[in-house]
C-alpha cells in the first residue's frame, strides 16, 4: 500500500536508492538527509509498504515540477510498485498547479520503459540523463 513517507523510512528509503542496480548514482551523497527531510516534511515523498517492509519509494518537488526520485527494490521490481508510486507522485504535483511535468533518467533501464508506457514524451537530454516531459491534463494526474 501507498502511504506518505515518515522520518523512520529515511534509512530504508536511503537503503533502497543505494542498492538498485540501474540509474545509480556515482555520489550518494547527492541525496541528503536534509533533501529527505524536506520532503517528508512537505507534499511529495511516498512509500510503498507491505508485509511491514518498505519495498520503493517516489518523490515528486512541488517546487518545481519534478519527478525527484522513483526507485523500487531490485526484489520488488515488475508487480506494479513504481506505476503506483509513479501515479502518486504526479498527483502531488498536479496539486501543486503543475499541468507539464519532467524527470531525467539513464538510458535503457527499466524507468526509461516505464515512462515511456506511462505516456512520457522523450524530449532531449540533461546532465547525460534522458529528460522526459508529461502534460498532466486538466482533473487529472
Amino acid at each position: 500500500m501507498i502511504r506518505k513517507a515518515k522520518e523512520q523510512d529515511i534509512a530504508r528509503i536511503v537503503e533502497i536508492r543505494n542498492s538498485v542496480r540501474e540509474n545509480r548514482l556515482s555520489d550518494p551523497g547527492k541525496i541528503t538527509l536534509d533533501d529527505l527531510r524536506w520532503f517528508i516534511a512537505n507534499p511529495g515523498i511516498f512509500v510503498w509498504e507491505q508485509d511491514g517492509e518498505v519495498q520503493g519509494f517516489s518523490a515528486g518537488d512541488p517546487r518545481n515540477g519534478n519527478i525527484w526520485a522513483l526507485f523500487v527494490d531490485d526484489a520488488y521490481a515488475k508487480r506494479g510498485i513504481g506505476t503506483a508510486l509513479l501515479a502518486s507522485a504526479c498527483s502531488v504535483l498536479k496539486d501543486a498547479g503543475h499541468d507539464r511535468i519532467w524527470l531525467t533518467t539513464d538510458p535503457g533501464t527499466r524507468a526509461e520503459e516505464l515512462y515511456r508506457q506511462a505516456g512520457w514524451e522523450l524530449i532531449g537530454e540533461k546532465d547525460n540523463e534522458l529528460l522526459f516531459e508529461l502534460n498532466l491534463p486538466a482533473g487529472s494526474a
